[in-house]
């Protein structure tokens, strides 16, 4: 990428844009307060499977019929047909991110059935919850930075938009993947928020520095006494580091 088009990208990428609001709540009624609540100040929104399967999903629709963008975050993990057709109905509802599992085989359908919609499709590495005893419970023998990187460069390969990862792993698979790909980190806890269930974790300002495009905060901003005034803290956090 030219110097151009990475000061094109930066200014693209405001921190309006890079700060993603993980709506994780029991229900539609309680994901639309929040909303309300935090205004302009918020831009782009995660949905997930708590809020998707409590009626959540034609939220999807509305925010971004409101002008805001919309992370879909399904983990889609199937054969190839049925990923294509999941992909299809996100775009259908008007997301601008869909994750599904690093899977080589499911990344190739998704990036298939996403070409030329403007969904980026997002492959998740390894779980933020996730750490090394974790992942040799489940049977991988492959130490965790390694899987996590060969995962980066398969998604790469595949064509996929971008890549789920730790902020841990940001930096490194920035080197992996090239200026090109999005890395979006959740697990982001800034100073005045407690690590909850994250194991692997990392202030906004180190993980933008380390590689990360965009940041999925939850908690911090849902359970705070304020969310508009721990969104704009956060933004303004973010604000002075160009995107990478």
């Amino acid at each position: 990428m030219s110097q151009d088009n990475a000061t094109a990208q930066a200014e693209a990428l405001a921190a309006d844009d890079r700060l993603i609001v993980g709506l994780d709540v029991p229900d539609r009624a309680a994901a639309e307060r929040m909303v309300d609540l935090l205004g302009d100040s918020v831009s782009f929104y995660k949905i997930g499977f708590q809020l998707a399967l409590a009626g959540g999903l034609p939220l999807v629709q509305d925010l971004s019929r409101a002008g805001k963008k919309v992370f879909l975050d399904m983990k889609l993990l199937d054969i190839a047909n049925t990923v294509e057709k999941g992909v299809d109905s996100a775009i259908g509802l008007g997301a601008s991110m869909l994750t599904v599992h690093a899977y080589p085989q499911v990344m190739r359908a998704a990036a298939k059935a996403s070409a030329g919609s403007g969904v980026t499709i997002l492959a998740v590495t390894v779980l933020t919850s996730m750490n090394q005893s974790d992942l040799n419970e489940a049977g991988y023998d492959v130490p965790l930075a390694e899987l996590v990187r060969r995962r980066a460069a398969q998604a790469k390969a595949c064509g996929v938009g971008g890549i789920v990862a730790s902020a841990a792993e940001a930096g490194a698979i920035r080197a992996a993947v090239g200026p090109d790909m999005a890395i979006v980190t959740p697990g982001i806890r800034p100073g005045f928020a407690s690590a909850d269930d994250q194991k692997r974790i990392v202030t906004p300002a180190d993980a933008l520095a380390a590689g990360a495009s965009h940041l999925v905060v939850a908690r911090p901003i849902l359970n705070a006494p304020d969310p508009r005034r721990a969104a704009d803290l956060i933004r303004a956090e973010m604000s002075g580091i160009p995107a990478r």
